[in-house]
């Protein structure tokens, strides 16, 4: 609701907003409260939060996405408030909220709310232009009204009353202060001091109120003090000790998380003036900083193999063979997600890893063959030939039984869904077009690799024979010398 409002005010459109939820064939059930807003956590009466619990996937046709758009438009009538739909963390304890989150970060000196509100709403209203953001907002707002106290610190002293001992004392009296417990009825209760509703009802009251200076005697609270409207936002948050606006939002439909988060980057770049910048929170943040996570474990797992590879054929070429195999199945993994429409998200990264083993796995089939052939007389060529065409009709069996174990995987539906079909469709698209690709890349590779090795080879025989055929020369010139 608009700032100032009262909780009545906010209740009531909390009632209308209920109301339109109600009608909603999806939703099981909703809650609200008024006073209090979860996204921003802040305690305020112009404040209020509803929790909708939807009904089961099986009971359930539409999509969340299709909901949450459903119910934006069944609301917009409401304009007594801004109303904001969003959905949970991923992850319970990082954020308040789903989709990105981020800090618009206010680094110049002067402390002037005002101008980070106008930078705040400049820069929202050049996200929510860009189409890969969607419903880009922000709870920062200075326009509160609000009453600043000023003291009057010699006055204060001639009256006898310490400026602690004031501030302590309207703590006490218009908020709460905690001073024991008491047991009764075998329950503990706690003491909380406050003035009654009737001596706090107006801001006037506070000039009513007395407290107790040095001599004992009650002294009136306008003897020293004054009041002075004023605006500004009911809450002051800070980010790195910097002033800030929390911003939060979504990527639209059809983009990733990923593209979101270089979306926002590029119109950071373009849009906030010089002294303000901004910080990723929440469970973007992590998302941020786990980014390059995958991208060592996948180098971790290909060094793995390579050396037990090259600890098996007993050369250093040989796994090449199988290793520079793999980034066509990789490819290939890419190229169906790309297709189906679903992001690179931690699940299609297990995929990957996956991916090493069981093309991994083809290519070894075909190269230990190879070997084998080879060491029985075989050409280079002809043994890799020998290699695939013996291989062949293991390595297409095992292939299409695993990619047609994904198919519940990459048709999954109910809660879940995303994930299962992101591990399925990487799976099967990799290995796919791994193993068709597979069975005439890793041939060529062996014999590129095993050529290099025995051309090698070669050149070191021919270089000891050399070696060991001058010394014995040079032994029988000198026997015909000696004679």
């Amino acid at each position: 609701t608009p700032p100032g409002s009262t909780v009545e005010r906010t209740e009531a459109v909390l009632d209308e907003v209920q109301r339109v939820l109600l009608q909603e064939e999806n939703i099981e059930n909703t809650s609200t409260l008024a006073g209090y807003s979860l996204l921003s956590d802040i305690s305020g009466a112009s404040y209020g939060m509803a929790m909708i619990n939807l009904k089961t996937w099986d009971e359930r046709s539409a999509s969340l996405t299709s909901i949450i758009n459903s119910l934006k438009k069944k609301t917009r009538y409401i304009s007594d408030a801004s109303i904001e739909f969003f959905l949970p963390p991923t992850v319970p304890g990082f954020g308040n909220a789903g989709g990105f989150e981020l800090r618009l970060l206010n680094k110049n000196r002067g402390d002037d709310l005002n101008e980070t509100a106008k930078v705040s709403e400049a820069f929202l209203s050049a996200l929510n232009k860009h189409p890969v953001i969607e419903g880009a907002f922000s709870s920062f707002d200075p326009n509160f009204p609000q009453y600043v106290i000023h003291i009057d610190q010699e006055m204060a002293a001639k009256q006898g009353v310490t400026i602690d001992n004031a501030m302590s004392t309207l703590q006490t009296l218009l908020g709460s202060y905690y001073a024991t417990n008491f047991i009764r009825f075998g329950q503990m209760y706690k003491v909380m001091l406050q003035a009654l509703p009737e001596y706090r009802a107006t801001p006037e009251d506070v000039l009513k109120l007395y407290v107790k200076n040095s001599s004992g005697e009650m002294v009136p609270f306008s003897n020293f003090i004054r009041m002075e409207k004023v605006f500004g936002p009911e809450q002051i948050t800070r980010y790195n000790m910097y002033t800030a606006a929390m911003i939060n939002g979504d990527a639209a439909p059809g983009f990733t998380s990923g593209e979101a988060i270089t979306a926002i980057k590029e119109v950071a770049d373009s849009t906030l003036p010089r002294g303000y910048t901004f910080e990723w929170s929440g469970m973007t943040r992590e998302q941020i900083i786990s980014g390059d996570q995958a991208v060592y474990i996948f180098i971790i797992c290909l060094i793995f193999v390579y050396l037990l590879l090259a600890a098996q054929y007993e050369s250093f070429g040989l796994p090449l063979a199988v290793i520079l195999s793999l980034p066509v199945g990789i490819a290939g993994a890419f190229g169906v997600l790309l297709i189906a429409g679903l992001e690179n998200n931690i699940y299609a990264q297990v995929a990957l890893i996956m991916l090493i083993g069981l093309l991994g796995k083809n290519a070894i089939l075909i190269v230990e063959v190879a070997v084998q052939k080879q060491q029985q007389g075989y050409s280079i060529l002809q043994a890799a030939k020998a290699g695939a065409v013996s291989r062949l009709r293991p390595i297409l069996m095992t292939s299409f039984a695993f990619i047609a174990g994904l198919i519940p995987l990459c048709i999954a539906s109910g809660a879940g869904a995303m994930g299962n079909r992101s591990i399925g469709t990487a799976a099967a698209g990799g290995m796919l077009v791994g193993t068709l690709f597979g069975i005439f890349i890793v041939p060529g590779l062996y014999v590129l690799f095993a050529g290099k090795i025995r051309g090698n080879k070669n050149k070191e025989l021919a270089t000891v024979a050399a070696a060991n055929k001058e010394p014995a020369h040079s032994s029988n010139q000198d026997a015909n010398e000696h004679q």
